[in-house]
């Protein structure tokens, strides 16, 4: 199944045209407001290097399952 969508205000310049699994495997900082700074701190404290490592996190997802819920009150 062939998916499309407008990535421009997620991703920077140079992966707005990369395909999601390509986005999957890029690194963090081709999201947009992820410098390279942070991708080095992520790297370090989580060993995220992935836009993948960084959904599939359990950290992440645990948070944002927090976050979802308290939402939903």
């Amino acid at each position: 199944m062939s998916v499309t969508a407008d990535f421009s205000k997620l991703v920077v310049k140079a992966y707005q045209d990369k395909t999601l699994a390509e986005l999957v495997d890029s690194p963090v900082s081709a999201l947009t407001g992820v410098s390279a700074g942070d991708a080095k701190l992520l790297k370090e404290a989580f060993n995220i290097t992935t836009v993948g490592d960084l959904g599939r996190s359990p950290y992440f997802r645990t948070a944002q399952a927090l976050v979802a819920l308290s939402a939903a009150k």
